[in-house]
């Protein structure tokens, strides 16, 4: 059940900065729309393991959608994406409970970086572009390959299959079949069909996520 306080959490920018904002101000939205949102139930869910942090790397090819996905999860304006280059970081700090998800750059040239942020992490979320069906064997090279990383090992993924606003887009189960996901056996694993445009899908994945790394927390 939800209660009408209002609550703050803390933005962290990768410059250090901490920003305390009212809940609703940060989200830009009615707290009645507020309370509908899957956002909210995905971070009380969270804080069922207080005091620890959830690592989330986000990863896949460059123009899948990482960044605008990253900032719909923050709701932050995703009208001027750019190439990461590097990479971004969101941090939702509540109660003892914080939630950091690192968004990587997935061009060829920063892709052998992306081992140096493996260290740690609870979640893997993959990002695919489903309309670019000229690059799902590159894209599903690149994921074989960090499902053998031993510092991945075991560590579920989430596979989105973005960008389904577009007609052209394959639909998430076409996507799982030419990529052997059922091969998996050794961590849980799902695909979710989303746009990161319209945040269609988005709740539903972050959702799943939840449900996972809170199970991981709990057995810790």
């Amino acid at each position: 059940m939800f209660t009408n306080k209002r609550c703050s959490f803390k933005m962290t920018p990768t410059d250090g900065d901490v920003t305390e904002l009212p809940l609703v101000t940060l989200l830009g939205v009615s707290e009645d729309s507020w309370r509908k949102m899957g956002l909210l139930s995905i971070l009380r869910k969270l804080k069922s393991a207080p005091d620890q942090e959830v690592r989330i790397l986000l990863l896949g090819l460059d123009n899948g959608g990482k960044t605008t996905l990253l900032k719909q999860l923050a709701s932050e304006d995703i009208s001027h994406i750019t190439p990461t280059q590097g990479f971004n970081i969101k941090s939702v700090q509540s109660q003892g409970f914080k939630l950091n998800v690192w968004d990587i750059g997935g061009q060829r040239k920063i892709r052998p970086y992306w081992r140096n942020y493996f260290e740690n992490t609870d979640m893997l979320i993959y990002v695919i572009d489903s309309a670019d069906r000229k690059r799902f064997e590159e894209t599903g090279q690149e994921l074989a390959e960090l499902l053998e990383e031993e510092k991945l090992s075991g560590v579920s993924v989430l596979i989105f299959a973005n960008k389904q606003d577009l007609l052209t887009a394959a639909p998430a189960s076409e996507i799982a079949e030419g990529l052997n996901l059922h091969t998996i056996r050794d961590r849980m694993w799902q695909i979710q069909s989303c746009s990161a445009l319209t945040g269609e899908g988005v709740e539903d994945g972050m959702n799943w996520v939840c449900k996972n790394v809170t199970a991981k927390k709990k057995k810790q």
